[in-house]
């Protein structure tokens, strides 16, 4: 990573940081990137340059963790990623049931402060919304 690289990532982390800062608490880890809770859904926001001049933001929310295993339980996962407009859904199934995180990646070069913590806050509320939604089922199961 080049020295210019690193300040590009580094301004808009810090940009992410201030707007998220206006609703939840925000750690900043060793390597720059953030992580935060909104309400019970663990988050984080990485920062990376693809190509000179396109500098994206990543948001990565843990969703749910160990649901049931349960094929209706996942196809209710799949219909809603296809029905999601702030990030795609991605299950994965592991010894102890399945794990649900959702993901969104953006070009944020020239997002304005306000703007960006909007549409940071519109992908974790999506993502709390599912959570309580596929609790909410698993647990009705």
């Amino acid at each position: 990573m080049t020295e210019q690289e690193a300040l590009s990532t580094a301004d808009l982390l810090t940009k992410a940081r201030v707007a998220l800062e206006t609703f939840h608490d925000v750690h900043v880890d060793d390597d720059g990137a953030l992580s935060f809770r909104h309400v019970d859904v663990p988050c984080a926001v990485q920062a990376m340059q693809l190509a000179d001049g396109l500098t994206v933001l990543s948001l990565t929310c843990v969703v749910a963790w160990d649901l049931p295993d349960d094929p209706k339980l996942a196809a209710s996962a799949a219909e809603r990623a296809g029905e999601g407009l702030f990030g795609t859904l991605g299950v994965v199934h592991t010894g102890r049931g399945m794990d649900v995180t959702l993901r969104y990646a953006f070009p944020a070069d020239g997002i304005g402060e306000a703007a960006l913590g909007t549409l940071l806050m519109l992908v974790v509320s999506t993502a709390s919304q599912l959570r309580n939604e596929l609790i909410g089922e698993a647990k009705n199961e």
